[in-house]
């Protein structure tokens, strides 16, 4: 019987100002994206991915400590709380992406993983990190993720997550790979300009040489008071071919649904033996600083 998963991503933009009170921006981008998960349970999806940092803005535009208070612990904080509920009401799979709290001091960017019946299976911590103009500074936020590449089982199917600057490392996608990942989302911030280019190469050329599918997602919209430039959307699912089955527009809230056969995997590994033709032992230099 073919193994098919209608999986589904959303896009939003930022439903307040940046310098609105945090629990209303809390409140109001959670209120936004439970509507939407709806729509996509409604759709057929069962599994749903949101973007990275979900719940407020991208705050990483500025160095500012008041943002730590953003943070909640995971998986027993508010957000995640609320997105278990969320799960269970409308028996779908989500990719949770928010600012983690471990204890005073220590923050990752992270993304939790909820089944279908609001259990929750695990989290992934971001593992690369930007510190750069023209606005992307997060090491002031974040400490580097510490829980390796887990790939989580699902009825959906096994699943990886990597956390937008990720997708610059091939090392940690094909780490997902060898795990046995046969989605990997990658919830994304990023802005028009420098990498836009980018944004349709690396994660179809990911697919291609780990032989999975993969979903990318990115918020839409400016936020002010930053403007550090438009987050251009354009969310898609690629295939393990690297062809863009399903996409959205650059400027406006979306919901991208697609059916992932996930048997595809098997067909390309067989033309292509590249996880056979694999050489380990010559790699060393890949881990030397």
């Amino acid at each position: 019987m073919p193994r098919v998963t209608r999986a589904a991503l959303i896009q939003a933009s930022l439903c307040e100002r940046s310098d609105a009170p945090f629990d209303r921006i809390k409140r109001g981008m959670i209120d936004r994206h439970v509507s939407l998960i709806a729509e996509a349970a409604d759709r057929g999806a069962r599994v749903v991915c949101l973007q990275e940092l979900f719940n407020g803005p991208y705050f990483c535009a500025e160095q500012e400590t008041k943002w730590y208070a953003f943070a909640e612990p995971v998986p027993d904080g508010p957000t995640v709380t609320t997105m278990r509920d969320v799960a269970r009401k409308h028996g779908v799979i989500l990719i949770v992406p928010v600012y983690e709290r471990e204890m005073p001091g220590l923050y990752y960017n992270c993304a939790a993983v909820i089944d279908e019946r609001g259990e929750f299976l695990g989290k992934y911590r971001k593992s690369h990190l930007p510190h750069c103009k023209p606005g992307f500074w997060e090491k002031f936020y974040f400490a580097p993720g510490n829980l390796g590449y887990p790939v989580f089982e699902t009825s959906a199917g096994r699943i990886g997550v990597y956390i937008c600057y990720d997708r610059h490392f091939p090392e940690g996608a094909r780490i997902l790979g060898l795990h046995g990942a046969e989605i990997v989302f990658n919830p994304s911030a990023t802005v028009a300009g420098l990498s836009e280019y980018l944004w349709e190469i690396e994660q179809p050329s990911m697919a291609v040489a780990n032989q999975y599918f993969v979903g990318a997602i990115n918020r839409v919209g400016r936020e002010a008071p930053w403007d550090i430039g438009e987050f251009y959307g354009k969310s898609y699912f690629c295939d393990p071919r690297g062809k863009i089955v399903a996409q959205a527009s650059r400027d406006k809230d979306e919901i991208v649904v697609a059916d992932l056969d996930l048997d595809m995997i098997e067909e390309v590994r067989a033309t292509w033996q590249w996880f056979r033709d694999r050489r380990p032992e010559t790699y060393g230099g890949v881990t030397r600083p």
